[in-house]
């Protein structure tokens, strides 16, 4: 599933109806309902995921949610809505206790850039950030999505890593009297080939080279498995480093249990580990209709219980 057509576009287990016996006025013999339980990790449905349930308004969307026990919400685009919007948004999640994830602050799937030692890709990046920054403030976020484009075949590595860090310096400056915190997102090279930023060994080395509280990684486990595996061993080795996380099964990237990732045996990994974070569910469904997005709620239902 490309990550684009994604950007654009999940009930766990129902109630259970009680049994009742004895005898009971008629009206009284319908199931009582209990509404679902939150989950134990925060677990962001993206805009989309249950339009069939809740139709096409966003707010629907996130209300739908809430009554089904998720505690977060992630919208990378939301800095391209009306400002309105977005308003409405953050005072939705604010009423439901939600949690915002990440805002998109820079992804150019096209382009060279942060490679480049050049003073006009530093002043298009720093506007990139402050502008990311006033959309995240308003909607109560406080994380910003950060791929650093592609690199450049023909420059060595070592010139393209050192001025990738020099740019995120000063990126993390930004962030830092913000609040805010980047998050460097590492792609597979299989659906986006010849992105600069591929491996969470590399997106640790740079964020150590920055040295920023507002510079850390934001791991995608779909991501990572098709490019390294090795997922929880790479999260303990890399843990100080991440402070955010995508989901989403492999093959097809679809919701957890329709692939070969343990996403049981992963999420009970991050509990245990005290990881209070979003987890976005950056990823399509498996089946059309009202019934993919039961199927949806369903999986996250199964891996959350542990």
């Amino acid at each position: 599933m490309d990550r684009r057509e994604f950007l654009t576009g999940t009930l766990g287990a129902m109630a259970v109806g009680l049994p009742l016996s004895g005898a009971i006025p008629a009206r009284a013999a319908q199931p009582a309902t209990a509404p679902p339980k939150r989950f134990k990790l925060k677990y962001a449905p993206n805009p989309g995921a249950f339009e069939n349930h809740a139709g096409p308004d966003l707010l629907d969307q996130i209300r739908f949610a809430a009554d089904q026990g998720f505690t977060a919400w992630e919208d990378l685009g939301i800095g391209g809505r009306p400002t309105e919007l977005q308003e409405k948004v953050a005072r939705e999640l604010a009423r439901r206790d939600m949690t915002i994830g990440a805002v998109l602050a820079y992804a150019d799937f096209g382009a060279a850039t942060f490679v480049y030692d050049d003073p006009q890709v530093r002043a298009m990046l720093l506007e990139r950030i402050r502008a990311a920054v006033e959309v995240a403030r308003r909607v109560n976020a406080n994380k910003l999505c950060v791929v650093p484009g592609q690199l450049d075949p023909r420059m060595d590595i070592g010139y393209q890593t050192a001025n990738v860090i020099e740019h995120l310096k000063a990126c993390a400056e930004v962030c830092e009297q913000a609040g805010m915190v980047m998050v460097l997102e590492p792609l597979n090279p299989r659906d986006h080939p010849q992105m600069f930023l591929t491996r969470m060994s590399q997106a640790y080395q740079i964020c150590r080279a920055v040295n920023s509280p507002a510079c850390k990684i934001l791991m995608d486990v779909y991501h990572q498995q098709i490019t390294e595996g090795n997922l929880i061993p790479n999260m303990q080795a890399c843990w100080s480093e991440i402070a955010h996380f995508h989901v989403g099964d492999n093959p097809g990237r679809k919701e957890p249990t329709t692939g070969e990732i343990n996403y049981r045996n992963i999420f009970k990994y991050l509990y245990e580990k005290g990881y209070q974070g979003v987890i976005s569910m950056e990823h399509g469904k498996s089946r059309p209709g009202r019934e993919g997005e039961q199927a949806l709620i369903a999986a996250y239902r199964t891996c959350d219980d542990f």
